[in-house]
């Protein structure tokens, strides 16, 4: 019996710890899976990770120099790198200055979680170096070659596949159950109290004209918990001034996002990943256009998607359903059900990452591609180094910067003291460094949600 691949997933927060569990599970399906969480201000709590319900066979917390020594240590067949920009490439040069030259090395992956809107070319200039790079539909792969293309950079790592996380069973009207709207929030979109608080009081609104259907507004986290964006205005806190609280038929919901979607009939959001799910589902979605179509809401990303609405329009009893074209393109093709022809019961594994058609016709494998691609690199016997675009070459006056923020030197080498020996320390010792650790994170998120505000409303008078 061949012996099970260890895999080795690197997240900044709940959301991409989701992501990088389920991609390594759909590149490798027989793997051990060791977890670790970046240390940092997203990282998520015992709360966020059993809500995302993806587990590990260990989970350890890490700054980017530790997690460089563990692979370095132990005998890693994948790396899955599910962060941000900045420490991804972090990562990347810390492996070139542990494997110089082609070695017996970890095949590295990174991608993106969700809708890529901002920040185009430095994300993928950032992810460049890594063995995989991800996109998550043909229109995404098409945007990365260009950009690696475009600055003279090698594009073979590019490699379409889809968001591990799409599946779940196909839409089913409500029939004798009440009609459920979901409104899918997010931590910094908008970023506005005045935007939040209105769009808060619209889907009560909705709950008021409407009182046979369920308005239920989905949260990322809990008060003092980050996720992968700031929360300085949580909807929890604004859902206390509306005059007269929320409608009886209106509530606050925490949960795993296709659990929710079970038993959605409407999805509103302004441009959050959750619409891609709810689209893969055929479940009715709506992406909000009350406070215009921009850039800096992402929502201008859903053009041509067939779903912009209002909540005026909602009101009035629209459904917007997806374009077929643009779904597509977007590698979010509607889920297999019975009555299109194909088996909808085909590879239902864990956690509603199920069986899913996307990337080309029902019914297709999103991921055998880039399935072989990493069957190919862990046949080789050594592997090259690392070759990020960005050098001290090219970025003098940027890439050092990015190491430093993670203690490691401009050659990707850990600065003295990154890296702290656990042996010999105690177990008193290393609790009292945990708490006092937490006991900071709490200072900053409160510093973040309830002082910043206060701050920017007084520069405001």
């Amino acid at each position: 019996m061949p012996e099970r691949k260890r895999v080795a997933v690197l997240a900044d927060s709940d959301t991409r710890w989701k992501w990088g569990a389920l991609t390594a599970r759909r590149l490798v399906p027989d793997h051990q899976l060791t977890g670790f969480l970046l240390r940092g201000r997203a990282t998520p709590t015992a709360r966020q990770l059993g809500e995302v319900g993806v587990r590990a066979d260990r989970l350890a917390e890490v700054t980017c120099a530790e997690f460089l020594a563990e692979i370095e240590r132990e005998r890693y067949d994948v790396v899955v790198l599910a962060l941000v920009g900045g420490a991804v490439q972090a990562v990347l040069h810390g492996a070139r200055a542990l494997w110089p030259a082609p070695a017996r090395r970890p095949v590295l992956v990174t991608g993106y979680v969700g809708v890529v809107y901002e920040k185009l070319a430095d994300g993928l200039l950032l992810r460049h170096g890594a063995d995989l790079v991800l996109a998550n539909s043909r229109h995404d792969a098409q945007r990365f070659r260009a950009v690696y293309e475009g600055v003279g950079a090698d594009a073979a790592a590019v490699t379409e596949t889809a968001l591990p996380f799409l599946g779940g069973a196909p839409y089913e009207p409500a029939g004798s159950r009440a009609h459920t709207v979901v409104f899918a929030v997010q931590p910094s979109v908008p970023d506005s109290r005045a935007d939040r608080a209105y769009l808060l009081e619209r889907a009560a609104g909705h709950a008021r004209k409407h009182p046979d259907r369920e308005v239920l507004i989905k949260l990322r986290s809990k008060p003092g918990e980050h996720t992968t964006h700031l929360e300085e205005q949580p909807y929890q806190r604004l859902a206390e001034r509306i005059p007269g609280g929320l409608p009886p038929n209106c509530r606050l919901v925490y949960g795993n996002m296709g659990e929710v979607l079970d038993g959605t009939d409407l999805l509103v959001t302004v441009s959050s990943t959750a619409a891609l799910e709810s689209l893969h589902r055929s479940i009715p979605t709506a992406i909000l256009t009350d406070l215009g179509i921009r850039e800096a809401l992402g929502n201008h990303h859903f053009l041509g998607s067939g779903c912009l609405a209002s909540w005026d329009q909602l009101d009035s009893g629209l459904l917007p359903t997806g374009d077929p074209v643009w779904l597509a393109a977007q590698g979010v093709l509607p889920a297999p059900g019975p009555d299109r022809g194909t088996d909808g019961a085909a590879d239902r594994a864990g956690d509603g990452a199920t069986g899913w058609a996307g990337g080309g016709a029902a019914g297709a494998d999103a991921y055998a591609v880039a399935r072989a691609k990493v069957a190919g690199l862990l046949a080789a016997t050594r592997l090259p180094s690392p070759a990020p675009y960005y050098t001290r070459t090219t970025a003098p006056g940027y890439l050092p910067g990015i190491l430093a923020r993670h203690h490691l030197a401009p050659d990707g080498t850990p600065l003295p003291g990154a890296v702290r020996p656990a042996a010999g320390e105690s177990r008193l010792r290393r609790r009292l460094r945990g708490h006092l650790r937490e006991v900071a994170r709490g200072a900053y998120r409160h510093g973040v949600q309830r002082v910043a505000p206060v701050i920017r409303r007084l520069g405001e008078l």
